[in-house]
């Protein structure tokens, strides 16, 4: 019969050979700054403080994160061995990255948003209520971002480990459910498609 004992010694000797494992409620996400013409753009639609907002407190309101993932395409070759197939990468691809915010009681996080998107694809002369109305794109210089980082972090503050995103933008604002019964917070979710990231690993306390 196995000695529990022992098996719970066997533990104690993994963790510390392992070490301190990194724990997933460490972080924050910030937007560090937002283009002139998309905090102009955002202006005209009643939101003056955008700008700030998104800087400051959406990153406080940032209530579920996810650090990027990362793949390669590769294309098959045959016949290069006889009857063994090989793999070679010759693309990186990014996938989107999805961030949650509570939704204040202004709604400003979500108008922020769906003004970026609306500035992505108003770039038509024709008012949104006439009849005519039409969508037109705008350039990607005057939209992308490289301002969004994540940062996860330890409660000991010792080391970080950072993703900043380039030319990144929102792609999709998520349906917002809501209906009778218990109150609950009400949340967006916002996927941003982007480029390429930097990962960075440093210190926070020297």
């Amino acid at each position: 019969m196995p000695n529990p004992l022992a098996k719970k010694m066997n533990m104690f000797d993994a963790k510390a050979a392992i070490g301190p494992l990194a724990q997933t409620n460490y972080y924050a996400v910030s937007l560090s700054t937002l283009k002139p013409s998309i905090a102009n753009y955002l202006t005209q639609l009643g939101i003056a403080n955008a700008r700030d907002f998104l800087a400051r407190r959406a990153g406080l309101l940032c209530n579920d994160a996810s650090l990027p993932a990362s793949a390669f395409t590769t294309g098959e070759v045959k016949g290069d061995f006889m009857g063994v197939p090989q793999e070679f990468a010759h693309t990186r691809i990014y996938t989107d990255i999805d961030f949650t915010f509570y939704v204040d009681e202004n709604y400003t996080v979500l108008r922020c948003f769906e003004g970026w998107m609306d500035y992505i694809s108003g770039g038509a002369d024709v008012q949104q209520y006439q009849k005519g109305y039409y969508r037109r794109l705008n350039y990607p210089d005057d939209y992308k971002v490289d301002t969004i980082y994540i940062t996860k972090f330890e409660k000991n503050f010792n080391r970080k480990l950072e993703y900043q995103f380039m030319n990144a933008f929102p792609k999709s604002v998520n349906s917002l459910p809501v209906s009778y019964g218990n109150a609950d917070l009400l949340k967006v979710t916002v996927s941003f498609n982007y480029d390429r990231y930097i990962m960075d690993i440093g210190r926070i306390n020297n």
